[in-house]
């Protein structure tokens, strides 16, 4: 490619030195090719090249016909294409020649639009890469909302971009404002419009709902047509330069706190495109009376799924596991999702509620949650040993009742059947419990006496009553040693 200078001054060699086309290409440093197509695009017969176009003559019809069905086509597949059908002139030539008669690209020419006051807002997501949350990486993502007369905006970061943040954004937008702009312009998202052929558009339910419940009309753009909705394209690239580029930040909620301090500082300070004149936040004082007033109820903008919890006290939402009451196990529960909470419902009775988490593989428990389903397992245990007791040992059941009388603590007095359950035999232990009984001393003391005196008669030594937690322990065997080899050792010594 030579330059439009080049250009110029080949013109004007050939027209008003009237160089031929070999002293203009050897006084330039020029093909003789370059200077051809030059004089060619400025549709001046050079003669040597009526030759090359006699070539070309019989393909002029084909070459017509194809850029007019395929206006893009390149041109060295359109030579290949001629090649195949017998042309073998110059690839070079044939692409000037192709460049002329290539259908010109038409520029649409637009209009700057105005907005009355209160009329119009800009809707758009914009993605600012990903950051660190926890042990993962999330996209961030910025909701940004600017109203068309003032240029106010509004701007709030997301971990996601799904529905329930789409709507949180608008409500905060809202709120911020004061008001609704009377219609809103959306690219062709999912969270706004599921299908749309030409001017006909299939929308989100949810969305139509929710912009029924705030008053204001969803106006999709023409796709490909980001120029309707550039305001907010320019604002968002203004965030990028102002507010985004080179700051530092904890995390989002760090990022949102400097994003509302920047937005109702810096932004609504700047002047505003409308009107040089006045600031962004003089042009929204006028702005805001005209806006449609907020409704009283918000619109309810949780995201709402069916979980399913199994047999341990857990469901999975968005990758991460959260706990609920050990009686909801292998249950479906319904979970009210926004970007910072979730309610977990059954049916009409709420169930609990947790912080959401944004990591994955995240484990959120309530210490609640976990207290009262060991205090379930532990009431379990005491039943099964209670019940165990009294079919080994029927006197206990009277026994316990006494002490029940007495405001005894039934689940240590379990506790210490069990240790002399294991410690005696059950016979034993029942026939001391009903002397202790008769005896009119219902209490333990009284029944290790009785236990420790029938050994003695008997003969046999005092049990061991250490408490063993490990259960390995509790049945561990000790075989003893003979203990001739010491006898024998002690032999050897003296012979000594």
């Amino acid at each position: 490619m030579i330059g439009r200078e080049r250009e110029s001054e080949i013109l004007r060699l050939y027209h008003a030195e009237k160089w031929k086309v070999g002293t203009i290409a050897r006084q330039l440093g020029l093909h003789h090719t370059t200077v051809r197509r030059v004089l060619a695009q400025a549709g001046v017969d050079a003669g040597r090249s009526f030759e090359r176009r006699s070539k070309l003559e019989p393909f002029l019809p084909f070459i017509r016909e194809t850029l007019e069905q395929y206006p893009s086509l390149p041109s060295s597949r359109l030579y290949q294409m001629a090649v195949e059908r017998g042309y073998r002139g110059a690839a070079d030539y044939f692409r000037s020649v192709v460049a002329r008669y290539r259908p010109k690209k038409k520029h649409e020419a637009f209009l700057r639009l105005s907005t009355l006051p209160g009329e119009e807002a800009q809707v758009d997501w914009a993605h600012f890469g990903k950051i660190a949350v926890g042990s993962t990486f999330r996209a961030l993502w910025a909701f940004v909302m600017v109203l068309s007369f003032s240029r106010r905006l509004f701007l709030h970061f997301y971990l996601s971009a799904k529905m329930e943040c789409f709507l949180d954004g608008h409500v905060r937008a809202f709120e911020a404002f004061g008001g609704v702009a009377r219609r809103n312009l959306y690219d062709n998202l999912k969270s706004v419009v599921l299908e749309r052929a030409g001017s006909v558009v299939r929308f989100n339910q949810t969305f139509l709902d929710f912009a029924a419940h705030y008053r204001f009309a969803p106006v999709p753009v023409g796709i490909r047509r980001g120029n309707e909705k550039g305001r907010v394209e320019r604002s968002i690239r203004f965030i990028r330069q102002s507010f985004f580029a080179a700051r530092s930040f904890r995390d989002v909620a760090d990022l949102n706190t400097q994003a509302e301090h920047w937005t109702a500082g810096f932004a609504a300070e700047r002047a505003c495109p409308g009107d040089r004149t006045r600031t962004v936040r003089e042009v929204f004082d006028e702005e805001q009376p005209l806006l449609l007033p907020l409704p009283e109820n918000p619109f309810p903008i949780a995201h709402r799924a069916e979980v399913e919890v199994g047999k341990t006290p857990f469901f999975r939402f968005d990758s991460n596991d959260y706990s609920v009451p050990h009686q909801y196990v292998r249950q479906t529960l319904v979970v009210l999702a926004s970007p910072t909470e979730l309610r977990v419902i059954n049916g009409q009775i709420e169930v609990t509620r947790h912080e959401r988490s944004w990591d994955r593989g995240a484990r959120v428990e309530k210490s609640e949650h976990t207290a009262a389903l060991w205090q379930e397992k532990r009431r379990a245990r005491r039943g099964s040993a209670l019940a165990r007791i009294e079919h080994t040992v029927p006197s206990s059941k009277k026994f316990l009742r006494t002490l029940a009388e007495q405001g005894a603590n039934l689940g240590n007095a379990t506790l210490l059947l069990l240790r002399l359950l294991q410690n005696h035999p059950a016979r034993e232990l029942d026939r001391a419990i009903a002397e202790a009984l008769a005896r009119g001393t219902p209490h333990f003391g009284a029944i290790r006496h009785l236990l420790d005196e029938r050994r003695k008669r008997r003969g046999q030594p005092p049990p061991v009553t250490a408490h063993l937690r490990d259960e390995r322990l509790q049945n561990l065997v000790v075989e003893p040693h003979d203990l001739g080899t010491y006898d024998v050792l002690g032999g050897i010594k003296n012979e000594k």
